[in-house]
């Protein structure tokens, strides 16, 4: 074969990569369903699509602080890492495709924490890299896009990886999605533009979420809130993701204003449970934090419409789920309406009274 012919054909191959990536993004609401068909027996997350094991649910939201991180700096690696199943010729990694012929508008290897054991109200982590969930989850979603589009059968990656919920498997990195909400029933809803993100384009979610990851040592950050205030800061006022050298979050004014507001009341941040994602794999650590609505106008007042990843509104808490909706988010939503009560959330007038 002459360089001519192999040249035309990884061309070929990288077009064929890019549309198979392109019906991924433009169907991961129709590919979810799919997936999750494929787990037919697996527990789920307060009737979602999100899959769990029975424990990571606990029974009653947990305060933040009682929640007990843990740290192993030498985990065994995962039974699959970084596969090059279906990847045009001339690319190794699911990320390294991505980065070279279909960019989300941000997309960093940063530092990451690697579930490893999850029984709440203790977690168990260790180090990872962003491109390390990439590499497995998207890989296996695109190959589910890819197989609809050939009309094939056969998941052999998906079937490799196996059970979702075995975190030895792949390395699970988690995301903290939060769903925010005031005591009189609104929360803030996020869309999420396929252009800009590299995960979950195209579908509404809570917010903020964010991949948990360290700002600086490893040790130190491996802290839910810490993340979460970063969070809040980038997605939900606008701020920079690049904090600069010699930051100290601690002493950051939104940091101090944040968790004084938690610690006298005004912002009650509770954990809700864990799941994944049956497209992606993508894991999430649900959490909720209610706000006094005086409190909403102090801290969010500056709310933004549209942020780096998307549009961004208020949305009523009511019981019921936008679609197409992110698992994790409804199973956000989800979780809180059964424990708003105890959240001390009051609906809106109106709200539809489904549950107990």
């Amino acid at each position: 074969m002459g360089r001519d012919e192999r040249d035309a054909r990884r061309r070929r191959d990288e077009i064929r990569w890019r549309d198979e990536r392109a019906a991924l993004n433009s169907g991961r609401a129709r590919l979810g369903r799919i997936a999750s068909g494929l787990y037919p027996g697996a527990p789920r997350v307060a009737g979602t699509a999100l899959l769990c094991r029975p424990e990571w649910i606990p029974p009653e939201p947990i305060p933040l602080e009682s929640m007990r991180l843990e740290w192993d700096p030498r985990p065994a690696p995962p039974a699959v890492a970084d596969p090059s199943d279906g990847l045009p010729e001339g690319h190794r990694t699911y990320a390294g495709a991505m980065a070279a012929l279909a960019p989300p508008a941000t997309f960093e290897d940063r530092p990451s924490y690697r579930l490893l054991d999850a029984a709440p109200p203790v977690l168990r982590f260790g180090p990872g890299r962003y491109f390390d969930g990439v590499n497995v989850g998207e890989a296996v979603a695109h190959e589910l896009a890819a197989r609809e589009a050939a009309e094939a059968r056969g998941l052999p990656l998906r079937e490799r990886v196996g059970d979702p919920c075995d975190l030895s498997r792949r390395t699970a990195l988690n995301a903290i999605t939060t769903l925010t909400v005031t005591t009189s029933g609104s929360y803030v809803l996020h869309w999420r533009d396929p252009a800009k993100v590299a995960h979950a384009g195209g579908l509404y979610q809570v917010m903020p979420v964010g991949v948990f990851q360290p700002l600086g040592d490893e040790r130190r950050d491996l802290d839910l809130w810490r993340c979460m205030v970063r969070e809040y800061a980038e997605e939900l006022l606008g701020g920079d993701e690049d904090y600069g050298e010699g930051f100290v979050q601690d002493d950051w004014t939104f940091h101090r204003v944040l968790t004084e507001a938690r610690e006298k009341g005004a912002a009650r941040a509770r954990f809700l449970g864990l799941g994944v994602d049956p497209l992606s794999f993508a894991l999430d650590l649900l959490t909720v934090v209610v706000v006094e609505d005086a409190a909403f106008g102090d801290l969010f007042g500056g709310l933004v419409a549209v942020n780096d990843e998307g549009e961004v509104a208020m949305a009523p808490f009511d019981g019921t789920v936008p679609e197409p909706m992110q698992p994790a988010g409804a199973a956000a939503l989800e979780l809180a309406w059964r424990h708003r009560r105890t959240l001390g959330i009051t609906p809106p007038q109106g709200a539809p009274r489904r549950g107990p």
